[in-house]
């Protein structure tokens, strides 16, 4: 459910606004609604925190993967003085990588020409004789005018190398001008290998500072909360000797809040929410369903604090969804037995390992039902015990059973649409419910939905499935769940009836469109079908390949491709469950609910880094 939440002011002393944000935020009560802002504190300590993350991600980069790495734990001002050494050796390491790519280049430069002192060109040069040096092409080099000194040189490469004496060359001969360097090859491979003998000291060193990193990424979490209460210290409003701060907080926290205030002589006041708040949500599962939060954390969705909590029915129909569109018992136990190993190796199972449980389980039981182990009917085939379990209407394989294909296809459609109305339904029934204790008119509009949906159905069902129905019946009750919604849909509390049916009459054409968008809504559902069907015609294709393989070392290749096939298989069965199995719940059914999913987390002004 989504906690009801109250409105809270607090004013304090300007001199004691320092004490009541601290007290504040070992509570943890109050998600703030005073913005923040910057000052010169805040700001040193953004610095710190980039410096920081810098440090972290360097030594994160040379972490050494194999073997338990001791941690120490220090104090924060220890962490300083380590984070202003390794910040020190990570500019060192860019000085050095700077100064690698330089001398690479000089090499890479004077490698044709070969070793020379560069000094020896610049004494020649200060005694009065003007050097410069080209490579050019043996065709151009007749170009080179005749009153132009010069003596030729080594071959660089393919070309001919020459040195004129006070003359520049024109672009006219093709030539390319040579600038020494100020150091030569050797000295060059020299600083080189020193560079890159100092690089890997650096190197070493920064690795070593692995043993502080949780210990740094504790430091950081204390800077960002010490930078977020210099901003909202900084970003209260504040009139003469008094400051004040405003946020919100859970209605179950009042007693504690009216405790915190009453301890620290603050003033406050108390408010219900009102209708130009933009209160945070808070959303608190029912036993069981907490499972489906990692969810809707990767989704990084939340409800509207007046939206209404709809975790139970979205686990629900996610985990059929899942089931129907992964598909293959055999992939069932691959999840299985993955969230097996993860739950033996935390030894306390996240809420991550239980929801992949019940996905797991739910495949079994969807794969088992439909007679799909792998994408292979020769398994089914040679299981009496796994054929018993299948219903042959909604096989897979169902000429085993002496059915065709067709009709088992069909009934699978069949209940697809069958589950797509339910859903659409539900959230109709929903509505109702909500509206109905606020005396809200406007909920015969979603009873008028219902109508539409559940006639809308059979016309579906008539148009992919050619089941017969009486079309003028059938659209005699589209009509009228359609004019429901017209003359209902815009009626609510405090509203005249004539205004909203008018308004009703304003949106007719929207309605319209609305109602072919519950039918759109409804075909939809045959996605489950579809992507299910593809994910068995794959596995069966990567089967009949690896079953052509079948003498001498083509076995090992056709593993290898049983192993491959079925793997991308399943990482494409995933993507098609984030794409289309989620979708049916965020876009059709809470479209139908009227869910828009614009809320904001409850983030209550918290301490979490461990005090020193």
């Amino acid at each position: 459910m989504i906690v009801e939440m109250k409105k809270a002011y607090i004013v304090v002393q300007t001199s004691k606004k320092r004490a009541m944000l601290t007290a504040l935020r070992r509570s943890g009560l109050l998600h703030l609604e005073t913005s923040s802002s910057t000052n010169t504190t805040s700001q040193s300590i953004q610095k710190h925190c980039d410096t920081l993350s810098a440090v972290i991600a360097k030594i994160g980069e040379l972490q050494q993967k194999k073997g338990a790495v001791r941690t120490k734990r220090l104090s924060f001002e220890a962490c300083h003085e380590i984070l202003e050494r390794y910040a020190g050796l990570i500019d060192e390491a860019k000085g050095l990588d700077e100064e690698i790519l330089r001398l690479q280049s000089t090499i890479e430069l004077l490698t044709p020409w070969g070793d020379f002192d560069p000094s020896e060109i610049e004494a020649i040069r200060q005694s009065g004789i003007d050097l410069h040096f080209y490579t050019v092409a043996k065709k151009d080099l007749a170009k080179v005018d005749p009153s132009v000194s010069y003596f030729a040189l080594a071959p660089v490469g393919s070309r001919e190398a020459i040195a004129t004496i006070g003359a520049v060359l024109d672009g006219s001969t093709m030539a390319i001008e040579f600038t020494p360097p100020a150091i030569g090859l050797a000295e060059s491979q020299e600083r080189l290998a020193s560079a890159l003998k100092a690089r890997a000291k650096v190197t070493e060193n920064l690795a070593k500072g692995v043993t502080y990193l949780s210990c740094l990424k504790e430091y950081q979490r204390h800077l960002q909360e010490a930078q977020l209460f210099e901003e909202v210290a900084s970003g209260m409003e504040s009139e003469e000797a008094l400051c004040w701060i405003s946020g919100f907080l859970p209605v179950d926290q009042l007693s504690r809040f009216e405790a915190l205030a009453k301890a620290g002589a603050w003033a406050y006041s108390i408010e219900d929410v009102g209708e130009d708040d933009t209160p945070p949500t808070l959303v608190r599962y029912p036993k069981g369903v907490g499972i489906i939060k990692p969810v809707f954390d990767i989704l990084g969705t939340v409800p509207g604090y007046t939206e209404g909590d709809i975790s139970t029915w979205f686990l629900l129909f996610f985990t059929l969804f899942f089931a129907m569109i992964v598909g293959d018992a055999g992939y069932g136990f691959i999840f299985l037995a993955l969230a097996a190993v993860v739950h033996i190796k935390t030894k306390k199972p996240t809420t991550l390992v239980l929801l992949i449980y019940v996905l797991s389980v739910a495949t079994i039981v969807w794969g088992s039902l439909t007679g799909t182990w792998f994408g292979s009917l020769a398994i089914l085939e040679r299981a009496p015990l796994l054929q018993k379990l299948v219903i042959p209407s909604i096989s897979n394989y169902p000429e085993l059973f002496g059915l065709d294909a067709v009709s088992a296809q069909n009934t699978v459609m069949k209940f697809c649409f069958i589950i797509g109305t339910v859903q659409l339904s539900l959230a109709c029934l929903l509505n109702v419910i909500k509206k109905a204790p606020h005396k809200d008119l406007s909920l015969v509009a979603d009873i008028g939905w219902l109508i539409a949906i559940l006639a809308l159905y059979l016309v579906v069902l008539q148009l992919v499935i050619g089941t017969p129905i009486d079309v003028s019946l059938v659209f005699s009750i589209v009509l009228a769940g359609f004019l429901l919604v017209v003359f209902f849909g815009e009626q609510g509390p405090g509203v005249p009836f004539i205004k909203g049916m008018l308004k009703g009459l304003g949106g007719l054409f929207t309605t319209f469109l609305n109602t072919i968008s519950a039918f759109s809504n409804i075909m939809s559902y045959i996605r489950l079908f579809a992507v299910g069907m593809a994910s068995v015609a794959i596995a069966q294709s990567f089967n009949a390949m690896a079953s052509s393989m079948n003498s001498g070392i083509a076995v090992v290749a056709g593993i290898l491709v049983l192993v491959i096939g079925h793997s991308l298989n399943l990482v494409m069965g995933l993507l098609s469950v984030v794409v289309h199995g989620v979708r049916l719940n965020l876009l059709e059914f809470s479209g139908q609910l009227g869910m828009e999913w614009t809320g904001v987390a409850y983030k209550p002004f918290a301490q979490t880094a461990q005090e020193q």
